[in-house]
């Protein structure tokens, strides 16, 4: 359990859920749990004057490929394809160290723009597992499986140690990362099935990314990329399915039939140019849970949740011709449904969920005039990262912009971090 007591004293706005908001109350936090919002005062651990300041839930990045910090601005104006290619021959040369380092990059990005929980997607996943717990994040994470990239035992087996070493952390959440129907075989995809089934652990999939996956999906099998993971047993409530550009009307109901999860990464798309269309209020409509992602610093380029909340509603409404996908759409997906795409009980700032939040600085300028009927707006249409004064994850302050010794720190090791990994990438460019 965790320890720290900690009191949210004052607050001057609370921002429980999609729009629910509570003015001058108290937050308190116990064994890194919410235990009351209200009047209660507990002086008996960490106290906060929060009387300038915001309280949200925490946000949930729910696709990112973390470790990409490295190759950020690496190659900003590719298509898709073009761009996987000069990806991937950077990353033939990672190692676990660069990776940890990369992690760390993108952890302190993340914590210090209130997201306290993100799902991942990368290789040497222990070293990105690592980073998290030494500064205090939540991550699902787990081997990546994709052809060419160590053999099908080989990956089973990676798997299987990865949820043995991580099923107990408070803060890691072991799944199971496939890349992809195009990059993996239906021997792969059915072994991938038996292993969710077995471990009771989810499955992270790319899945209809583009017109030409959904293409070669057709012609080979004669289904689409959904209905095919359907087929081969891979959908469920354990399935997490990240993209979806191009995914059809029926397909929409399979997912909704079978209870898998939907992440929209709305910046990363457009930045690659893969078009199609995410149907966001179809598949809300459906009851399905869609959570929110920025995808790699290498696609986006950032992992700015607060942006990508706007970026989300802004494409919906462009692409809808209409206004029905709104601010509460946007934060419930990074908030309530993020959490229900972890399996854990985070989202929302109520007694007996667990203690993630974000505080922002009530008087930045960018969210003047604030109030509470404008509260959701401001924090989607106006904020930014950069509004972020504190992040607590687990009851534990773990990023606090007004402890200036803490922060010197941060930016000291920030520094270093970035020197190795440029070094890394001039080594790869000399080459």
């Amino acid at each position: 359990m965790s320890g720290e007591e900690l009191l949210l004293r004052r607050c001057k706005f609370v921002l429980v859920g999609d729009g629910w908001v509570l003015r001058d109350v108290n937050v308190v936090v116990r064994d890194g749990v919410i235990a009351s919002v209200g009047e209660e005062v507990d002086k008996s651990g960490l106290v906060l004057d929060c009387s300038d300041k915001v309280v949200i839930p925490g946000l949930v990045n729910s696709h990112t490929h973390a470790a990409m910090t490295l190759l950020r601005g690496y190659c900003d104006d590719a298509e898709l394809f073009g761009w996987l290619k000069r990806i991937w021959r950077v990353e033939a040369r990672l190692t676990p160290r660069i990776v940890y380092l990369a992690s760390k990059l993108a952890i302190y990005e993340m914590l210090s723009s209130g997201t306290t929980a993100f799902v991942d997607m990368y290789f040497y996943p222990e070293e990105t597992a690592k980073a998290a717990e030494e500064l205090g994040i939540r991550a699902a994470l787990g081997p990546p499986i994709i052809e060419g990239v160590g053999e099908l035992e080989g990956s089973v087996a990676r798997a299987k140690s990865f949820v043995k070493d991580f099923g107990r952390s408070r803060l890691i959440v072991p799944i199971l990362n496939v890349h992809s129907i195009h990059a993996c075989s239906r021997e792969t995809l059915e072994a991938v099935a038996e292993l969710s089934r077995e471990l009771e652990v989810k499955v992270h999939i790319h899945v209809s990314e583009t017109r030409r996956e959904v293409f070669e999906c057709k012609k080979k099998y004669g289904l689409f990329p959904v209905e095919y993971l359907d087929r081969l047993g891979v959908l469920s409530d354990r399935c997490i399915l990240v993209h979806l550009g191009w995914v059809t009307s029926w397909e929409i109901e399979l997912i909704r039939e079978k209870g898998a999860c939907v992440v929209h990464c709305p910046s990363s798309n457009t930045k690659l140019a893969t078009a199609g269309f995410f149907p966001f209020k179809e598949m809300v409509r459906s009851g399905i849970a869609v959570g929110l992602g920025t995808d790699g610093p290498a696609s986006n380029n950032t992992l700015d949740m607060i942006r990508e909340m706007r970026m989300a509603v802004l494409l919906q409404r462009n692409n809808y011709w209409d206004v029905d996908v709104n601010a509460a759409d946007a934060f419930r997906a990074a908030t309530l449904n993020g959490g229900a795409i972890l399996g854990v009980r985070v989202g929302s700032v109520e007694e007996g969920y667990l203690a993630d939040l974000a505080l922002l600085d009530a008087y930045s300028v960018r969210l003047q005039p604030l109030r509470a009927d404008n509260l959701l707006s401001a924090i989607v249409y106006s904020a930014s990262g950069a509004d972020v004064v504190a992040t607590v994850v687990d009851g534990r302050l773990v990023y606090d912009r007004e402890d200036e010794e803490k922060i010197a720190r941060w930016r000291e090791e920030v520094r270093r971090i970035a020197e190795e990994l440029n070094k890394f990438m001039a080594s790869i460019a000399g080459q």
